[in-house]
C-alpha cells in the first residue's frame, strides 16, 4: 500500500535494515544455504531465489524449511557463513557517502537486521561504520526478530528514542516495511525497483527512494522543514 504524496515526518532518528539495504552479502550467503540444502540432500536455491525467499532470521525460517533438525541445519549454515562472510562484504553504492551526511545533521542512527547479532556487529565494525550506529540489533537479540516491533524497541530504547512515527525505518523488504508499521515508525522503501501492483498489500509504503541519493535529499528536506517551523514558530 504505496502512499508517495504523503509528507514525512521529520525523521527524529532513522533505523536501517543490513542486507540488500546498506550492503550486499547476498553471494555469502546462498552459498551458505547452498551448503545446507546439500547437507540435508535438498535441491539449493538459485541466488535469485535466495533473494526473493530470504526474509525471515533463520530462528524463524529453519523450522520450517527443515523441521525437527532445525538446529542442525543453522549449525551448518552459520558454519559455512563464518567462514567467508566478511570476505564477500562490500557496502552498496552511495551507502557510505548519505552515512556519512546523515551523521553531520546529528540525526541518531540505528541498524535492526534478521542476521544473527555477533556477525551483523562484525560486518559493521569491517566496514568502520560502528561510529555511525546508536544500536545495532540483529536475530536472536531481541525476544522475537522481525517483523516483531521488539528488535526496533530494543535499539530505540539504547538509542534514547521513543518509538513513533518520527523514526523512519528504512529497508527493501516486506518485512522491514512491517516491523515499521508494527513498531509505530514510518516505513521506507529503498530500493531501486518500485514496488510492483499488490506486492506491499496491506503493508504501509510511506515513500519508496531509488537510491541514497533520494534518501538524503528527502531527510534534508524534512529536516528544513522542521528547522523552519521551529524558527517561525519558537517555544
Amino acid at each position: 500500500m504505496s502512499d508517495t504524496q504523503a509528507t514525512l515526518p521529520a525523521p527524529a532518528a532513522i533505523l536501517f535494515d543490513w542486507d540488500n539495504t546498506l550492503i550486499d552479502s547476498w553471494g555469502t550467503i546462498h552459498l551458505a544455504l547452498k551448503d545446507t540444502f546439500l547437507a540435508f540432500g535438498m535441491t539449493p536455491w538459485t541466488l535469485q531465489e535466495a533473494r526473493e525467499r530470504v526474509r525471515e532470521s533463520a530462528r524463524d525460517a529453519f523450522p520450517k524449511l527443515f523441521g525437527a533438525r532445525a538446529d542442525e541445519a543453522m549449525t551448518i549454515f552459520y558454519d559455512s557463513f563464518a567462514r567467508r562472510h566478511l570476505e564477500g562484504l562490500q557496502s552498496l553504492p552511495g551507502a557510505q557517502a548519505c552515512l556519512a551526511a546523515l551523521a553531520q545533521l546529528s540525526l541518531p542512527m540505528g541498524v535492526v537486521s534478521n542476521k544473527a547479532g555477533p556477525y551483523l556487529r562484525r560486518e559493521v565494525e569491517a566496514l568502520a561504520w560502528s561510529d555511525y550506529f546508536g544500536a545495532v540489533v540483529g536475530a536472536n537479540d531481541a525476544i522475537r526478530d522481525k517483523p516483531d516491533a521488539e528488535p526496533v524497541r530494543m535499539a530505540l530504547r539504547s538509542m534514547e528514542v521513543e518509538p513513533t512515527s518520527a523514526v523512519w525505518f528504512v529497508g527493501d523488504t516486506d518485512v522491514d516495511l512491517l516491523c515499521a508499521a508494527n513498531a509505530g515508525c514510518t516505513g521506507v522503501l529503498l530500493r531501486r525497483e518500485a514496488p510492483a501492483d499488490g506486492e506491499f498489500a496491506g503493508v504501509r509504503v510511506a515513500r519508496h527512494l531509488p537510491d541514497f541519493a533520494a534518501l538524503l535529499l528527502l531527510v534534508e528536506a524534512a529536516c528544513l522543514t522542521r528547522f523552519s517551523g521551529e524558527a517561525m514558530h519558537p517555544a
